[in-house]
C-alpha cells in the first residue's frame, strides 16, 4: 500500500513515510485505502495479539512486526488496557503504561518502526517531537538507548504539569535531549514542523548519514498504532456483554492534536461499528467552534488549563480529516492549511462532518465531571473526566440509548493539583505532598513510574526561545 501526501506533493512506502514524518510539501501522509478488519473473531485476544492483527494491514513482510510488539512484554502490565463502567459509558483505560500515559502503547512501537525502517536505509535517526505534555516522556522512554535512533522533545516551559515536567526533565539516556521552549504547544510544534520542512537542512543532515523523523502524530507510524485503542476498547465491551458483535457504539475523546480521535475515526472506517464521535474540548474550543459553525480560528489567546494536553490551537491532525472529508481534494487541503498559515483561520462546509460531535468544558465543569466519576468510585484526571463529560452531555442532549466508548488518557497522578481541589481539598504547594495527599483521599497508590521521579536527578534544565530549536538539533 502507498501512502499519499494530504497536499498532493508525494505518494511514498510506509517505510519512506515513517522514516519522513510529514512530507516534503509539509502535508501530512495518509493510507490511499483503508483495509478491511476481521474482527469478529478476536473477542478473546490480549491487547498484543490485537495489535498484530490490525498492524499487519499496514505493516507488510518487510517489517518484523513480531520483534516491534515485544515491547509490550518488556515495559506494559499483563492487562495493557483495563474497561471500567461508569454511568455514562464505558471508560477505556489506557494509560497503565511506562509513563502513565495513552501514548505509551503507540510509542513504545514507534522506535521498533523506525529503526527497522533506518536500518534498511543504512542511516541514523533523529526524532524531533513537540510535546504538550504526555508525548514527551512516552517518545523519550521509548526511544531511550534504541541502537541508531536519537531524540529531541521540546516542550512549553511552564506549560506542563508539574509532574509531566518532571518526568521529561529526568529522562536517562544516553541518546535523548530535553528543551523546555518559551511559549506554548503551537510554538514547540510550528518549530518542529519548519526544521522537518527545511529541506536544504534535511540535505545536509542527509550528507552525515542522517535522517530527522518525529514521535508526534503527525508521523503515520505513530498514529496507526492508536487505532488498536478502539478495536480493543469494543472489543472489550463484546467480551463484557455489554454489546454484542456488530452493534453501534460512540466514541468520546478527549482532544488536543486531534490525533487520538483520528484513530477512532480511521478504525470506523476500516469497519468497527462506530457511529459517532465525541471530540471533547477545554477552554481552548478552537474544534468545537470548528465542527459547530465550520470556521476554524486560531486567532484567540491560548489558555493554560489543568488539562495541558488540550491546550492547543492548531491541531495538525485534522487536516488529515478534512482530506478524507473533501474527496480527497488536495487543492482545497492546500488552500486551507494557506489560509491557517497566512489568516489563522479558514472556513470549512460542515455538510460531511455530521459523525462528529463536539463539546468544550471550562475549569469549573471539569472539577464537576472529576467529582462526579469520585461518586462511581473512578479517579479521573482532568483530561479523561472532559471526555467524561462530553458522553454524559451527548446523552442528556440526544437521549441515544447506545453506548459509549470514553477514552481515559492519563493517570490522575500526573495531576494531582487539581483532583484533589476538585474532590473539596485543598491542595499544598509542593507536588510530592499533594501526590501523597492523593493516595491517602482515594486509597490508591501513585504510579511507579511517578513514584520514582522522586529518587531521579534533574538531567535537562536547559530553556530556549523558538528560534533557537534548529540549532538545537543541528549537532553532529
Amino acid at each position: 500500500m502507498l501512502y499519499k501526501s494530504t497536499r498532493g506533493g508525494e505518494e511514498v512506502s510506509l517505510k519512506q513515510a515513517v522514516l519522513q514524518g510529514p512530507a516534503k510539501d509539509g502535508g501530512l501522509f495518509v493510507p490511499e485505502k483503508f483495509p478491511h478488519l476481521s474482527w469478529q473473531d478476536w473477542v478473546n485476544l490480549s491487547y498484543k495479539e490485537v495489535a498484530k492483527k490490525v498492524l499487519s494491514l499496514f505493516f507488510d513482510e518487510e517489517w518484523d512486526l513480531t520483534t516491534i510488539l515485544n515491547a509490550y512484554d518488556d515495559k506494559f502490565p499483563e492487562e495493557v488496557v483495563k474497561l471500567r463502567k461508569a454511568e455514562a459509558g464505558t471508560i477505556l483505560e489506557l494509560f497503565h503504561g511506562p509513563t502513565a500515559a495513552f501514548k505509551d502503547m503507540a510509542l513504545a512501537l514507534l522506535p521498533g518502526f523506525l529503526s527497522q525502517g533506518a536500518a534498511k536505509e543504512g542511516k541514523r535517526v533523529r526524532v524531533l517531537t513537540a510535546t504538550s505534555g504526555d508525548t514527551g516522556k512516552a517518545a523519550l522512554e521509548g526511544f531511550r538507548d534504541i541502537p541508531g535512533t536519537e531524540i529531541a522533545v521540546f516542550y512549553p516551559h511552564g506549560g506542563v504539569s508539574p509532574v509531566q515536567a518532571l518526568q521529561m526533565q529526568t529522562q536517562e539516556g544516553g541518546n535523548v535531549k530535553v528543551y523546555g521552549v518559551h511559549g506554548n504547544f503551537d510554538h514547540a510544534q510550528r518549530g518542529v514542523k519548519e526544521i522537518l520542512n527545511d529541506e536544504k537542512l534535511r540535505e545536509r543532515m542527509a550528507g552525515k548519514n542522517l535522517i530527522f523523523s518525529s514521535a508526534n502524530s503527525i508521523n503515520i507510524g505513530r498514529l496507526l498504532p492508536q487505532i488498536v485503542y478502539y478495536v480493543y476498547g469494543y472489543l472489550g465491551m463484546v467480551k463484557n456483554g455489554e454489546i454484542q458483535a456488530r452493534e453501534k457504539i460512540h466514541v468520546s475523546v478527549p482532544t488536543g492534536n486531534f490525533g487520538n480521535i483520528l484513530a477512532a475515526y480511521y478504525a470506523k472506517q476500516m469497519g468497527l461499528p462506530i457511529d459517532k464521535l465525541i471530540a471533547v474540548s477545554n477552554d481552548n474550543r478552537v474544534l468545537t467552534d470548528f465542527f459547530k459553525q465550520g470556521n476554524y480560528d486560531a486567532n484567540r489567546p491560548l489558555i493554560l488549563t489543568s488539562s495541558p494536553s488540550m491546550d492547543i490551537l492548531i491541531s495538525s491532525n485534522l487536516e488529515r480529516l478534512l482530506y478524507h472529508l473533501s474527496a480527497e481534494d488536495t487543492a482545497l487541503i492546500q488552500k486551507v492549511m494557506r489560509d491557517l498559515k497566512e489568516k489563522g483561520r479558514y472556513n470549512w462546509k460542515l455538510e460531511n462532518c455530521g459523525e462528529f460531535i463536539s463539546y468544550s468544558f471550562g475549569e469549573r465543569e471539569c472539577g464537576q465531571w472529576i467529582k462526579k466519576l469520585w461518586e462511581q468510585n473512578i479517579l479521573s484526571d482532568p483530561h479523561s473526566a472532559l471526555a467524561y463529560g462530553g458522553a454524559n452531555k451527548y446523552k442528556e442532549e440526544h437521549r441515544d440509548d447506545r453506548k459509549i466508548l470514553i477514552a481515559a488518557t492519563a493517570s490522575p497522578f500526573k495531576f494531582p493539583q487539581k483532583v484533589l481541589e476538585s474532590l473539596g481539598q485543598s491542595a499544598p504547594k509542593d507536588p510530592w505532598a499533594q501526590l501523597t495527599l492523593l493516595e491517602e483521599l482515594s486509597g490508591l497508590s501513585m504510579p511507579k513510574p511517578i513514584e520514582e521521579l522522586k529518587k531521579k536527578k534533574l538531567l535537562h534544565r536547559e530553556v530556549i526561545e523558538p528560534e533557537e530549536m534548529k540549532k538545537a538539533v543541528e549537532y553532529d
